[in-house]
């Protein structure tokens, strides 16, 4: 069960209207590595949780934690929006520039949002569950969830460097401070899980059946041999179950594949006669 507090989180208040940077900001709230995507992302892990009660708690503290961050941009969004109707445009077009500017705005802000904020990203392409990982394996999953709060906060420190608004710069920068506490907890997560699993997903998957011989080798599949120099390509393997070797030139171990002839109802390339 859900209780809406009326209060934002944190303050969500522009200085002016900027309807091309709402188009922006769009992109942190519907994009792939957005607030929605991580919403979703971490609730369904807290709901789908067969392992810890502190793990499970854990993600729904944040997966909520979330739904308060929408809920900042969208308000944020609506603000920036403000003044952006038909009659600010209609003046705007008597100056060639300004019209230009205008015309960066997403017009879907105002046609069919009635100058609010939608579940898309800054190009209008819809927010999509395919962006989100719940796979059953905490690990797995926590990983994933590393590299979503990497890339978000990424992503809004470049929208920061795009606007002079203190109030959005005000916003953001509360953002950007607990992606960093986000990412801090879920390496402190992995390195807990690491300690009792190992380092490879999945840990309970019997390695005598994989190829080993295989398993630590860095294979150099393209020109140059450059990445020889990194820690990958020799020394102890992070796993620690072997050592990393560097193939300079490997070289296939397969079969030529020749496939049979289709059958004549396929209707495929015909053979020459």
């Amino acid at each position: 069960m859900f209780f809406h507090v009326k209060d934002l989180q944190y303050r969500a208040v522009p200085d002016r209207p900027d309807p091309i940077y709402a188009k922006k900001l769009q992109e942190v709230l519907g994009g792939q590595y957005g607030e929605i995507s991580v919403m979703m992302q971490y609730l369904f892990q807290g709901w789908n949780c067969r392992g810890e009660q502190k793990y499970r708690d854990m993600l729904l503290d944040i997966g909520t934690e979330e739904i308060a961050h929408v809920e900042m941009l969208a308000t944020m969004i609506a603000q920036l929006l403000d003044k952006a109707p038909v009659e600010e445009q209609e003046q705007a077009a008597k100056d060639p520039i300004i019209k230009d500017i205008m015309g960066g705005m997403n017009p879907q802000h105002a046609i069919v949002n009635g100058l609010g904020a939608s579940p898309n990203d800054s190009v209008g392409y819809p927010w999509s569950a395919r962006y989100t990982i719940s796979s059953g394996n905490l690990l797995a999953d926590f990983r994933a969830n590393l590299n979503a709060e990497t890339q978000g906060r990424l992503q809004v420190v470049r929208l920061y460097e795009m606007t002079d608004d203190a109030g959005v710069r005000d916003m953001l920068s509360f953002l950007i401070a607990r992606d960093t506490m986000h990412q801090n907890q879920w390496a402190a997560a992995i390195e807990e899980l690491q300690q009792k699993e190992g380092f490879v997903v999945p840990s309970t998957f019997n390695q005598e059946f994989e190829k080993q011989e295989v398993s630590h080798q860095f294979l150099n599949c393209s020109q140059g041999i450059e990445s020889k120099s990194g820690r990958w390509a020799s020394g102890p393997s992070i796993d620690g179950k072997g050592e990393f070797s560097f193939i300079e030139n490997p070289v296939p171990h397969g079969q030529n594949p020749t496939l049979n002839r289709a059958p004549g109802y396929i209707h495929g390339t015909p053979m020459n006669h």
